[in-house]
């Protein structure tokens, strides 16, 4: 990565928590090559649930603390876990971009004015377009196009936000006072394949003679065919291990579901991590697993823009 300034990849998540189940061992291994990495999180995280039987049963207040008193310190903790998460990671820089956590469809929380849900998305996508023009990165990665699965008001959002700013970014008519224009060249979505839950189930099976994987997660409409990336994470699972336990309020430290299977069981059954090219700048959009670089095909455009 010499010559120049380190190319940059921008992630977009919901979240505090979200970049960590989310393409940490990606991230990570990107950043050990000298790439800048940039996480946006669209809101504090403020209607989780704690999760972690240590500090309560989950979904109730934390010990000794009455429902308010947990509702407040819960939104207090999120953001030094989600910083303690990011440095895991190895990210450059983090940006906040300030909304309030949305909450489930139909939820109380999901009606507050203040909720990423309910903001202005013109405005939303500005927020966003700004980050971009400021950090120009060459890739953007955000929530798929697929909600079946997991329907949150906040996750489809950040779909939305991300695509339009993926768009507006490099559009002279679209948030003059947001900056400098600039296009960003690749636009990839995050998605859990079939075949990777199908590995997992299989190895926890194996293993623990049960696995947290039920029919449920076999129903969802299965994304195999869209993966256009597959990236090899090998001696970077430690990313995705360290930033989970970091968001301590939320992830229980002794669930399957996350730690069944230690890194380099989990790496033995499934080192990659897999990517959705929805769109480029830089040439065709690959076929299936064609692409193993999400880097591929930009030196070239750099090279011939300079």
């Amino acid at each position: 990565m010499s010559g120049g300034p380190p190319t940059t990849i921008l992630t977009v998540h919901a979240h505090p928590d979200d970049e960590a189940s989310k393409g940490a061992p990606t991230l990570a291994m990107y950043g050990s090559r000298g790439v800048r990495t940039v996480l946006v999180c669209c809101t504090g995280g403020e209607e989780g649930d704690l999760q972690n039987p240590s500090l309560a049963e989950p979904g109730q207040p934390f010990h000794g603390l009455d429902e308010a008193e947990s509702r407040k310190l819960l939104a207090e903790l999120r953001p030094l876990e989600l910083a303690r998460s990011a440095e895991v990671i190895g990210f450059d820089e983090v940006v906040m971009l300030g909304y309030r956590d949305s909450g489930m469809a139909d939820s109380e929380a999901n009606s507050h004015p203040d909720c990423f849900h309910c903001a202005d998305l013109d405005t939303e996508v500005g927020d966003l377009v700004e980050i971009i023009r400021r950090e120009q990165p060459a890739v953007i990665m955000t929530y798929g196009d697929d909600h079946s699965g997991y329907p949150h008001p906040d996750h489809i959002r950040v779909h939305e936000i991300s695509v339009l700013a993926f768009d507006r970014a490099g559009d002279p008519q679209w948030y003059p006072d947001r900056g400098p224009v600039f296009q960003p060249l690749k636009l990839y979505y995050s998605t859990w394949t079939r075949r990777r839950i199908e590995a997992v189930h299989r190895a926890l099976t194996d293993k623990l003679g049960e696995s947290p994987f039920d029919d449920s997660w076999f129903e969802r409409l299965d994304q195999d065919h869209r993966i256009t990336t597959r990236i090899d994470v090998t001696g970077f699972m430690w990313a995705r291990t360290g930033a989970l336990r970091a968001h301590a309020t939320q992830i229980d430290p002794n669930a399957s579901f996350w730690f069944g299977l230690d890194d380099a069981e989990l790496e033995a059954v499934y080192p990659y991590e897999d990517w959705i090219l929805a769109r480029s700048e830089v040439g065709p959009i690959p076929g299936l697993d064609e692409e193993d670089d999400l880097l591929a095909g930009i030196s070239l455009v750099v090279e011939a823009s300079g």
